[in-house]
């Protein structure tokens, strides 16, 4: 066979295989969830542009969601080299690291621990409205002793910050926070705010009635606001109306109303039949 017909030949099959799978393809199967697909594609979009961060970047995030915390780490602390100004990374960085040391001996906690504040701290620095970097810097304070830079004035402080920002969702947080150190009166008054902000919130009136249920405290407010809340429809990511019927029936039990606590707990069960919290309760008053 000619040269010329070699080199035409050879062409031809290079057009005929199969193209890589492009960034769009990769996200995509990232999106929709298909992790082992979608860490083959990003794994060959790597090897191709190995300096490419972004890359990096979702092999650590599908890292992460198969709960393997040692290779997360090392795609996002190489994400993180590449690409020094990317707050996002930084803060997905912080998460690995606080993950991984939930689950790791003492010594290797404190140091992942320090690692992960300062991740944090860091994404924080790059992007002052980073509000998802400033809430695991509150889940970090929040948890980790003093001499690992936790504390929880720093945490209230991160609060206050997010609300500047985002008076909703700043208002939640901080409400957490005062029902976590049983400072009620401060949590029903920035639940009361969120309320007056959102009317027909469905998190803010829960919330009432979440603090009413858990403080023995203005229960039949609490018992209002809950009933509000089963007239509206929750977001996927808000508690359902099974939860509602639950926290009615941890406040009819507030009240020694058995019968009424059954009820619920009952109702509750009937719409998901799944809900422990649920099932516990209702076997308590057996």
């Amino acid at each position: 066979m000619p040269f010329r017909s070699v080199v035409l030949a050879l062409l031809l099959s290079a057009a005929s295989l199969p193209a890589g799978p492009t960034y769009r393809d990769a996200l995509d199967l990232y999106k929709a969830q298909k992790y082992p697909e979608a860490r083959l594609a990003f794994q060959q979009l790597a090897a191709d542009e190995p300096g490419n961060p972004k890359y990096r970047y979702f092999l650590g995030m599908v890292a992460l969601r198969r709960n393997d915390y040692d290779e997360a780490i090392s795609q996002l602390e190489q994400a993180t080299v590449m690409a020094p100004d990317n707050s996002d990374y930084f803060a997905e960085l912080g998460s690995a690291y606080g993950s991984a040391a939930r689950k790791a001996g003492m010594l290797s906690q404190i140091s992942l621990a320090k690692k992960c504040r300062l991740a944090l701290e860091k994404a924080v620095e790059l992007n002052p409205d980073s509000l998802d970097a400033r809430n695991g810097l509150i889940s970090f304070y929040r948890q980790a002793p003093g001499f690992l830079g936790g504390g929880m004035p720093k945490a209230y402080v991160q609060a206050e910050e997010i609300r500047k920002r985002d008076p909703v969702r700043g208002a939640l947080i901080l409400g957490q926070l005062y029902a976590g150190e049983r400072r009620f009166d401060e949590a029903f008054a920035v639940a009361l705010d969120h309320v007056q902000l959102q009317p027909e919130s469905y998190l803010a009136h829960y919330t009432m009635g979440r603090l009413a249920a858990e403080s023995g405290q203005r229960l039949e407010a609490g018992e209002k606001h809950l009933h509000h809340c089963l007239a509206l429809a929750p977001a996927p990511n808000e508690p359902p109306h099974a939860a509602v019927h639950w926290r009615l029936g941890n406040i009819a039990e507030r009240r020694r109303e058995s019968a009424a606590a059954r009820t619920a707990y009952e109702t509750a069960l009937k719409l998901d039949p799944n809900f422990k919290q649920a099932a516990a309760s209702l076997a308590k008053l057996k």
